[in-house]
């Protein structure tokens, strides 16, 4: 029964098979090769490369030793190289190449010069560095920060063809310089999806952001001063959480599709209040969700202007989370006012 099986599926045509390859992670699809000749040609020849360090990890292990993070960053490397390298540049466009990895002295190098290797000799789509760190954002000391800044600024540095080509990167417990960020934004050309967590750019008072393709952007828990939306044509999607300049620490200059936004916050009772109008205006804004994980309401009420009607005539959905227990929904009228086209209103309330 089983050889008639195995036969089954070898009979199959390829486009099936790699249909079958695509639904595995890269270790369980490479794996496949030891099963006959037909199959070993078979994970060169994947459309979607989803490479994670963490399908590499010793099994039964929670928390990494020093050994350990070696070990499992080098087996995402080889992975990595041996993926790409056995690829056939004539057929297969690559659609999706994720590859995610800790930040660790030089692999990060290594494997931007495989992936650059790979975006000069293949048509591939989407692109994406995942970066991590050793430590958990909970756990990151400014040391840290700067540690890991110095770390991933150097692999930006050594690897420019590899950015140039990327179209989605996530970074966490990062220190910037006072122009890393925007030389990313430079370098990137084709970047659609940029992604902050605990961040931070000492000196940096104000952060100016351009790009012509960038259309997500998160920023979370990070300390990046005022965040200017200078140009950002494409931009559809924005969360920005628990930034710590409270007031007005973002400004919408130029992001004409920007129409689902995450704002959360904590807001204490000295902190100012956010007015909307002018933190959403140059937006099309049309699912908006608003976060307390605070003792008061950061957003102050407004009187109906032609501003705030222009911030919320397009409005669809709202969602209103962990509010404070206590707070009646007078604070909320100024929104539902200005937002005729309003579908769905969601509300959560913090006992």
């Amino acid at each position: 029964m089983g050889k008639d099986l195995d036969d089954r599926l070898s009979n199959l045509p390829d486009d099936i098979l790699l249909t079958i390859l695509d639904r595995l992670n890269v270790r369980d699809a490479a794996r496949t090769a030891v099963l006959s000749t037909r199959w070993s040609k078979l994970p060169a020849m994947l459309s979607r490369l989803i490479i994670n360090v963490w399908d590499f990890r010793p099994p039964d292990v929670s928390e990494f030793r020093e050994d350990e993070f070696a070990q499992t960053n080098a087996a995402a490397i080889e992975a990595t190289k041996s993926m790409l390298e056995r690829r056939d540049s004539t057929r297969n466009r690559i659609h999706q190449l994720s590859v995610t990895f800790f930040l660790r002295e030089s692999d990060p190098i290594s494997i931007g010069h495989t992936v650059a290797q790979t975006m000069a000799t293949h048509k591939v789509g989407m692109a994406e560095f995942i970066v991590l760190t050793k430590k958990e954002p909970i756990g990151c000391d400014e040391r840290d920060l700067i540690d890991y800044g110095q770390q991933f600024m150097l692999f930006f540095d050594a690897c420019p063809d590899a950015f140039a080509g990327i179209t989605r990167l996530h970074l966490e417990n990062l220190r910037f310089g006072e122009s890393d960020i925007s030389n990313v934004l430079v370098t990137c050309k084709q970047l659609k999806d940029l992604r902050f967590l605990n961040c931070d750019s000492e000196g940096v008072t104000t952060l100016q952001m351009e790009h012509s393709q960038l259309s997500e952007l998160s920023i979370v828990d990070c300390r990046l001063g005022k965040v200017m939306l200078n140009w950002l044509p494409q931009l559809t999607r924005m969360t920005f959480e628990g930034w710590i300049a409270f007031h007005y620490a973002l400004s919408v200059v130029y992001a004409p599709l920007l129409e689902v936004v995450n704002l959360t916050n904590v807001g204490l009772s000295w902190h100012k209040m956010i007015e909307l109008s002018k933190f959403l205006r140059g937006t099309s804004v049309r699912d908006l969700k608003l976060g307390f994980k605070s003792e008061k309401i950061w957003v102050q009420p407004e009187c109906l202007t032609k501003s705030l009607s222009s911030v919320f005539c397009q409005l669809r959905f709202l969602n209103l989370d962990d509010i404070p227990e206590g707070y009646n929904l007078t604070w909320t009228l100024f929104v539902l006012k200005a937002a005729p086209s309003l579908k769905e209103l969601w509300m959560t309330v913090r006992s």
